[in-house]
């Protein structure tokens, strides 16, 4: 305890000392042993309602509501016997009493002086309505949240929860309050849980919990339950707080769940139709090249070919889709080749005389863009097989290119090139009256030129592809 010539013999207050008062940033009043007011500053008499000049003299008590002015007699002679610094009623709601009547909560600090007329006690006191009224807002905020809300402190202890968390986890309040988080983490993940929070700490900021990871807690009784957590660092004047946002997804996990199986089973059952009309048009492809076999008629026999071969070029991509892991939508380059393929052996191609190259990016065409592109490159590629080369050598390139807004499909061969004469607007045969009609169908445009050969250039729109 200091000593202080601040009190002199007729009770007047040393000048030094009121300045010293005034300069405060808080109320403070001095009282000494009695319990009588000794100096109060003009903050105290803002808060209190009453001039300074009037509460010098006065007992302290006249600041105290009724009901707690027993009590606080009684702490004030403890206190007298072994004065020393620290807060008052620690662990308690204190009290004031404004000069019109009005209560108000305070936080109250006190520190004994030693002076030549006795010990005097200088209370700081702090109006803690404001602060109250801030709490008691993030307690309505705490307790309408529809989600378990849990402060921690750097220590991993709980320090807040709501009456959600409560009822997610199955423990009251108090029992939460001051254990270590980990107590609502199943036990095999709480080595891991304490590095993880460790983690966080070093690098706080607000965020997704266990990002990618399925999080479970732990109730009570033992039972565990799928949640999802966030995280948030709260900074106050004395220490770093984690707000810890949990929310129980079982009803969520278990209705997702029935979605995947859902969609399983979907996927099984959309694969079987990919694979059944696959198989029916192998069959309709068969019948037909049966039926060729006793055609006399070689004009005949070679329309039933090309119906054939493009039957196989539509079964080929249910073929595709079956094998593909997105039942949506298919490789396009990859289908070209594998047609290419069966082109060359019905054709009776050698592939070391005619070669054909697919370049290009990977576009992927859902069955309602394929089957028409499909049927497309198996009537140009038929075409350029049959009359193209009659040296029996030569190339075939398909390009396939996305550009902006649109996809851009070439097919060109190096073989003899279209006759002078030739209009794609007129011609007649049902091969190239087939490829304008499918390139109307996908939205498309077709450009058809013979220079070293032919090339055939289809436009469409790139909504119709995407790259995989």
């Amino acid at each position: 305890m200091q000593r202080s010539n601040i009190g002199e013999p007729d009770g007047a207050l040393d000048a030094k000392f009121q300045a010293f008062l005034e300069a405060a940033p808080d109320a403070i009043v001095v009282v000494d042993t009695h319990g009588r007011i000794v100096a109060a500053n003009a903050l105290a008499g803002q808060m209190f309602g009453h001039a300074p000049p009037q509460l010098l003299g006065q007992n302290v008590e006249i600041l105290i509501p009724a009901g707690y002015r027993d009590g606080h007699h009684l702490q004030r002679e403890h206190y007298s016997h072994s004065p020393r610094t620290r807060p008052m009623g620690l662990g308690r709601e204190l009290r004031g009493l404004r000069a019109n009547g009005e209560e108000f909560p305070v936080q109250i600090s006190l520190s004994p002086i030693e002076t030549e007329n006795g010990t005097l006690i200088t209370s700081i006191i702090r109006d803690m309505t404001t602060q109250r009224l801030a709490e008691a807002r993030f307690r309505g905020l705490l307790e309408s949240a529809p989600d378990s809300i849990i402060v921690v402190d750097n220590r991993g202890t709980i320090s807040v929860v709501n009456s959600a968390t409560e009822q997610m986890f199955g423990y009251a309040r108090e029992e939460l309050i001051g254990q270590p988080i980990e107590i609502l983490v199943p036990e095999r993940s709480r080595g891991r849980h304490i590095s993880d929070r460790s983690d966080y700490s070093a690098d706080a900021k607000t965020r997704p919990m266990g990002a990618g990871r399925q999080l479970t807690g732990r109730r009570k009784d033992g039972s565990e339950f799928p949640v999802e957590i966030s995280l948030s660092p709260l900074r106050t004047g004395h220490e770093s707080l984690v707000i810890s946002i949990v929310r129980d997804v079982t009803e969520r996990r278990a209705f997702e769940e029935q979605i995947q199986t859902s969609l399983r089973e979907k996927e099984a059952l959309l694969r079987e139709i990919h694979h059944r009309v696959k198989n029916n048009l192998q069959i309709t492809s068969s019948l037909l090249r049966l039926q060729a076999a006793n055609i006399g008629d070689a004009h005949a026999r070679s329309i039933f070919d090309e119906t054939q071969l493009r039957i196989r070029s539509m079964a080929l991509v249910h073929e595709k889709l079956y094998q593909a892991k997105n039942l949506t939508r298919i490789n396009f380059g990859d289908y070209v080749r594998t047609l290419g393929e069966l082109l060359f052996k019905s054709f009776a191609v050698e592939p070391k005389a005619v070669s054909l190259d697919v370049t290009g990016a990977d576009v992927f065409l859902d069955i309602d863009t394929a089957v028409p592109c499909g049927l497309v490159v198996n009537e140009i590629v038929s075409n350029a097989l049959k009359h193209a080369f009659p040296g029996g050598r030569g190339t075939i390139d398909v390009r396939l290119e996305r550009n902006d807004g649109t996809c851009v499909m070439t097919i060109r061969d190096n073989g003899v090139g279209l006759p002078p004469q030739f209009d794609l607007q007129s011609i007649d045969t049902l091969g190239l009256q087939l490829v304008r009609g499918l390139v109307q169908q996908i939205d498309g445009t077709l450009e058809v030129r013979s220079i070293a050969g032919t090339e055939f250039r289809i436009e469409f729109p790139a909504e119709r592809a995407a790259h995989g």
